[in-house]
């Protein structure tokens, strides 16, 4: 599988903000707060999208690179390197 970032993707890197987040609820010592990340945790789904907009999604991305919108291997480790 492959990953390709445009330059009109968004990029968050998952893991700094998993870790970010549990440092924060360590540091909580309010049980409010923590039984309402609970419950969210405990409810929300993830969101499906359709196979239409999954397809639009790629045409986007093919129309980026073919129009040179996109980032370069060294240039995404950069990126990267920046977070």
């Amino acid at each position: 599988m492959y990953i390709c970032y445009t330059k009109n993707t968004k990029v968050m890197d998952l893991r700094i903000t998993q870790l970010e987040l549990i440092e924060m609820l360590l540091q909580t010592k309010k049980e409010t707060v923590l039984d309402k990340v609970r419950i969210l945790l405990e409810t929300e789904q993830p969101k499906r999208i359709s196979i239409e907009q999954y397809n639009k999604e790629i045409d986007e991305a093919v129309k980026d690179i073919e129009n040179g919108e996109y980032y370069t291997h060294e240039e995404a480790l950069k990126i990267a390197n920046q977070w």
